[in-house]
């Protein structure tokens, strides 16, 4: 494969979950321990509550207004918006909701803590597994 600098992030893979939209702008296949893609919540949407154990994320937020969580026992609230840095470190329980009335647009990029997932190499391979956990339908999610 030959090694990309420069990624357009207008040039992208849309994946519509039932829960939210990730826009795939550099894949970890074309890293050594890193993946970007944009997020989007509908006014309403946020993802499962979830964790990662091999991953830091980092969240730079670029439109409208949500709530992050981070834990269920008892969940902590800290208002995000734009122009806000969230770190979600390895882990810790998390999502963002958007309780507004316009999208949320924010920049994901995941860290991989010891390189990449040797059993997820790709995105596809991840989401594969995140749509077998939650009993979504992976050619709908990708179409």
């Amino acid at each position: 494969m030959t090694t990309r600098y420069v990624f357009d992030t207008t040039n992208t893979r849309r994946y519509r979950f039932p829960t939210h939209t990730n826009d795939l702008i550099m894949d970890r296949e074309e890293s050594t321990t890193t993946e970007a893609f944009w997020v989007v919540l509908e006014p309403g949407e946020q993802p499962p509550l979830h964790v990662h154990h091999d991953t830091e994320q980092v969240f730079y937020m670029l439109r409208g207004a949500g709530t992050l969580q981070i834990g269920d026992n008892p969940p902590q609230h800290f208002p995000v918006k734009p122009g806000d840095l969230v770190r979600i470190p390895p882990h810790t329980l998390h999502l963002i909701r958007n309780e507004g009335a316009e999208p949320i647009v924010y920049l994901s990029l995941d860290c991989f803590v010891g390189g990449k997932p040797e059993a997820e190499p790709t995105w596809d391979s991840h989401v594969r597994t995140m749509c077998e956990k939650e009993g979504w339908d992976f050619d709908q999610i990708r179409k």
